[in-house]
């Protein structure tokens, strides 16, 4: 039973932070990035390796703040790498558990998520994990699966919290519902990944995790497969090395050696030509993959283009997109990424009894 005095739990782990928000009804009590500087010192074998650590750490946080721990009902992480799954909400369970710790359906830091909320969870009596809409959120029509290689099929992961929160407050903005609308989002971040929503499913998306599609501030984006197979039989790179090229090292970090497109927007401020040239090649990127996703719409009318995360705080980056695409629907931006506030949406239906609980097998 729902009381007024539960309150949510949400994590979006990051590289060398954790993201936390406590939430009581519509009220935020507490929001803070939380500093792993220890992880800079420390190698960990494997992110499962930092539960335990950043546990204690965000724990410890709360109660300094005079967070009542005791009320903390749901725990929500953002999902990690597991099998795909249909859009929704789903309790962390020994399967999920297992299938996180082990990487096996991909190595990423947004593992923890999942991770973290049962780890907290635990430590908390009455408190339960949860994770919602996690990046394999695969509801792609089959022709979009197809590559030139049998052997391969593109798969689905892409930002789809953020996109599915996003085009739902689009649709409630323009009074229509996110079923009824088709809509092209943008998820501009450390990795960029753009969806076409078609009447509430992602029928097609860049498969942003492994680097397709456009580059981004970590990313190496779509390349001449020639040249990367090339580089991957000159003996100079591991395969570690050459995936760190693409998903870690890539895109802009690659040309100004910062993980941060901010400080790379700061440079084209201050008249860097360098930078201001590779940020008009990335947002004609975008343009270029947003411009694409106009043919999986059968010819129906789009309603919108939903612009959103990190990024889209940038007005000349946004402005060199938009002045490409709006000829094909209007444009709107929503600055800033939707993670914990997307999680706690969830999390207050959680509490409120108004969604599935989903298991995940």
């Amino acid at each position: 039973m729902y009381h007024m005095r539960d309150l949510v739990l949400a994590l979006n782990p990051r590289m060398y932070f954790t993201r936390v928000a406590v939430y009581q009804g519509n009220s935020t009590l507490f929001l803070k990035k939380i500093n792993h500087h220890d992880l800079e010192k420390e190698t960990y074998p494997s992110f499962e390796n930092q539960v335990d650590f950043r546990t204690s750490v965000i724990l410890d946080e709360l109660k300094e703040n005079d967070i009542e721990i005791k009320n903390i009902k749901v725990v929500i992480g953002r999902g990690g790498l597991i099998k795909p799954v249909e859009s929704g909400v789903y309790r962390v369970n020994p399967k999920m558990i297992k299938d996180l710790s082990s990487a096996e359906f991909g190595d990423d830091v947004v593992n923890l998520g999942g991770l973290l909320a049962n780890g907290i969870a635990k430590a908390i009596d009455g408190a339960h994990a949860f994770i919602a809409d996690p990046v394999v959120v695969d509801e792609l029509q089959d022709i979009a699966r197809f590559t030139g290689r049998p052997e391969f099929k593109r798969r689905s992961i892409f930002h789809a919290l953020n996109h599915k929160i996003s085009a739902r407050k689009y649709a409630k903005i323009k009074y229509s519902e996110y079923e009824k609308m088709n809509l092209i989002v943008v998820h501009l971040g450390g990795g960029i990944s753009i969806g076409a929503h078609k009447k509430g499913r992602v029928i097609d998306a860049n498969q942003a995790y492994d680097g397709d599609g456009p580059f981004s501030p970590i990313r190496s984006g779509s390349l001449p497969m020639g040249d990367v197979i090339r580089m991957c039989y000159s003996g100079k790179f591991t395969m570690d090395e050459m995936l760190k090229k693409q998903t870690g090292d890539g895109g802009l970090y690659s040309y100004f050696n910062t993980h941060s497109a901010f400080d790379v927007c700061q440079l084209r401020d201050a008249g860097d030509e360098k930078a201001a040239e590779v940020l008009s090649a990335m947002a004609y990127q975008v343009s270029k993959y947003i411009s694409s996703l106009y043919v999986c719409f059968d010819g129906e009318k789009i309603d919108g283009i939903v612009i959103t995360g990190g990024l889209a705080k940038d007005d000349a980056f946004v402005r060199e997109i938009r002045n490409r695409v709006e000829i094909i629907a209007p444009v709107y931006v929503m600055p800033g990424a939707e993670v914990l506030g997307a999680l706690s949406y969830y999390g207050q239906m959680i509490l409120r009894g108004e969604t599935e609980i989903k298991d995940y097998d």
